[in-house]
């Protein structure tokens, strides 16, 4: 995909592998667009650059459920899920050096390069935004660093509350793990974001992508019992 941000004609459509969609049922789908033609958009679009950060994680939970992988998300300011990241002001910035300006206020210690870019997709409404997404797999060791360096950036305690970490399980219930994650409520696009990286990077099934969105859809237990009571 990178190739795709040269100068120069872009090829005919027939030659462009298709984009990957998401294709979870549920989930509505963002349009979306080559780096190349994401760059190409006019003046009235921003440009929102984030990262996720994941790391292999052998560990089981209760000696019993495998972790998977370890997933880096944020909690900001405003009480929203989020990934590390920002808008770029394209006047002064190329993508990836306003990306790892803004991650060094709330990371500390990693820079992207294109290298790592994985997808760009538009969002329209009040404002018309182009969210490009970055993805890079670090070792579990590297993974925790970042989180204790994360303590110590600028923006912790102020624009940052804190690094989370994605439950990637779902468990008997149906509802722990995953599945009540996602009931959480996200800032723009880092739900899509979220579903779209474990998909393409192959860390949660698809099917389970869907079962765990189907799960949130549904009533929980608790809030049925709680209007039979009052009814």
């Amino acid at each position: 995909v990178g190739t795709m941000a040269a100068m120069g004609p872009l090829p005919a459509m027939g030659a462009l592998p298709p984009l990957p969609t998401l294709g979870v049922p549920g989930v509505p789908e963002l349009k979306p667009r080559t780096r190349y033609e994401a760059m190409r958009l006019g003046p009235g679009w921003s440009h929102s650059c984030h990262a996720v950060v994941y790391a292999p994680n052998p560990g089981t939970l209760f000696g019993r459920i495998p972790l998977r992988y370890a997933v880096l998300m944020q909690m900001r300011f405003d009480g929203l899920l989020g990934f590390p990241g920002g808008f770029v002001d394209r006047r002064y910035w190329s993508l990836e050096d306003g990306l790892n300006r803004v991650l060094g206020l709330g990371l500390g210690c990693v820079r992207l390069t294109e290298a790592d870019y994985l997808c760009s997709h538009l969002t329209e409404g009040p404002h018309r935004v182009v969210a490009h997404f970055y993805a890079r797999q670090l070792t579990l060791e590297e993974l925790h660093t970042i989180e204790i360096s994360a303590v110590h950036s600028r923006d912790h305690g102020m624009e940052v509350m804190g690094m989370v970490r994605v439950p990637l399980y779902t468990q008997k219930d149906r509802m722990g793990g995953l599945p009540n994650f996602l009931a959480n409520s996200f800032v723009g696009t880092a739900k899509f974001q979220l579903l779209f990286a474990l998909k393409i990077l192959n860390m949660v099934p698809e099917e389970k992508l869907a079962e765990a969105v189907a799960a949130t859809q549904r009533p929980k237990k608790g809030a049925i019992d709680h209007a039979g009571g009052a009814g």
